[in-house]
């Protein structure tokens, strides 16, 4: 593969004041969103002038804030921490303007991607005290998949309809810096036509550091040999003082936001995500998704944007805060999760159209609720997925497309399956059910990995960390 094409800006697109690594990439025009031409109430159809009735009945702040949003206006950051502190009718009316916004920027249909997860190993030496996915090399349980383990995996996603593969793991301090290459060459070689959407921005660090590279070279050479997309992950909390408690070793915010809008400048798109809910505080989520639309206002890069809660359970950050001197909160609540998909969709409005509801981390009945509150995009459980799980996770792993199908329908949405970058690839109508959408048999019977019994499934894509 060649160098790809930066993302063009289209006319109407405004120019921005660039962040100190300036990327020359733009927003591509089909996801933009008029800020000029949103409609007033007196403009709008039933649903809208219910929307308006609902904001005159509120705190006036609350009201003047959702109203200016509904009008195409942004928001701030000092205002969405305004919103995440809603409540009751205040709560209905964010929750309300969100759903709203969805419909503008994307429609009525709801997506998923069908993909494998590969956790290619679980060695890592970087300690981060949320993560209870790591093991040392030679503890109990430490794998190092090889190259043929993870290209066979990726022949059996394909063999039943996946159409990407998400590839992420530890720093195994024993790897070289091809490494991440070989795994490229090895899917490729085995699965040509697979989407390879791989490696997080600390898996990019690592490897340019290992293999003696700029982080702009060694994505490059990643792309060259089949890299086409890269999981937004690794940035938990885009915060100096979080990121230093959660983990004294970790990529810093200045690196992750080079590493980030290289990729984009290089054409590479990729994902973002926030992991929220242990010791961070709404100012912290505000500061974050600002942030990200900084970028996504001088690169387009982003396809998407993903809230990830917190998983506590068995995660050392939470299972040890007292022999850390931390306090650490157990997840973000159930308001919280709503708050968090309803202000991103507001504040991203017009930058990143399209906002997923994590299935791992919420539960199906939750994730569907969200679909309600600013999501669009659903993702199902992550087979082989190991991070969630090894924190504890409580949702499971494996869903079929038939039942993302009837979660989307439910929540009175049209399922759609897409691809990596959100390709519509075939949408459901009533009398279609998932088995009968790709072509190489998606439903059906069980195949066997490694002594489980495992089914492809419906995922989230990148989704992980």
């Amino acid at each position: 593969m060649g160098i790809q094409q930066p993302f063009s800006r289209p006319h109407s697109a405004p120019v921005m004041k660039a962040l100190p690594n300036e990327s020359i990439g733009s927003l591509p025009s089909n996801r933009l969103v008029s800020h000029t031409s949103a409609p007033t109430a007196d403009q709008a159809g039933p649903q809208v002038t219910m929307v308006y009735q609902q904001l005159s009945a509120i705190d006036p702040q609350v009201s003047t804030i959702l109203t200016a949003a509904l009008e195409g206006q942004e928001v701030s950051e000092a205002e969405a921490v305004i919103l995440f502190q809603a409540e009751g009718t205040e709560l209905e009316a964010l929750v309300a303007v969100a759903d709203l916004l969805r419909s503008r920027a994307v429609g009525e249909k709801a997506s998923f991607v069908i993909t494998r997860n590969i956790n290619f190993t679980n060695v890592c030496y970087m300690g981060c005290k949320f993560c209870g996915f790591a093991k040392r090399k030679d503890e109990s349980g430490a794998e190092l998949l090889s190259m043929q383990e993870v290209a066979k995996r990726a022949q059996q996603a394909w063999d039943r309809g996946a159409t990407e593969v998400c590839i992420q793991g530890g720093l195994h301090p024993n790897i070289d810096g091809d490494h991440y290459r070989n795994i490229l060459k090895a899917i490729k070689q085995q699965v040509p036509d697979m989407h390879i959407h791989a490696f997080s921005p600390f898996e990019i660090w690592f490897g340019a550091h290992k293999s003696k590279m700029s982080v702009a070279e060694f994505i490059q050479d990643l792309i060259n040999h089949g890299l086409g997309s890269m999981p937004g992950t690794a940035a938990e909390i885009l915060d100096v003082e979080i990121r230093k408690q959660l983990t004294k070793d970790k990529l810093t915010t200045e690196q992750w936001v080079e590493i980030i809008t290289t990729a984009h400048q290089l054409g590479l798109p990729t994902t973002a995500t926030i992991m929220y809910g242990h010791i961070d505080e709404p100012r912290h989520w505000a500061a974050h998704i600002r942030l990200l639309r900084d970028i996504q206002k001088q690169t387009g890069g982003f396809t998407e944007f993903v809230p990830l809660g917190f998983v506590h359970y068995e995660s050392p950050l939470y299972t040890q805060q007292r022999d850390n001197d931390m306090s650490v909160r157990p997840g973000p609540t159930a308001q919280e999760n709503i708050r968090m998909h309803a202000v991103s969709r507001l504040m991203l409005n017009g930058w990143i159209d399209n906002i997923q509801a994590s299935w791992v981390k919420l539960g199906p009945a939750y994730a569907q609720q969200m679909l309600r509150s600013g999501a669009n995009d659903l993702g199902g459980t992550l087979m082989n997925e190991s991070i969630s799980r090894s924190a504890g996770g409580k949702n499971g792993q494996e869903i079929v497309p038939e039942d993302m199908v009837r979660m989307i329908r439910n929540a009175g949405r049209t399922p759609l399956r897409r691809g990596t970058l959100y390709q519509p690839l075939e949408t459901f109508s009533e009398s279609t059910t998932a088995g009968q959408v790709p072509e190489r048999s998606l439903s059906g019977g069980v195949m066997s990995q490694s002594g489980l019994g495992v089914q492809l499934i419906a995922s989230t894509a990148g989704a992980s960390v």
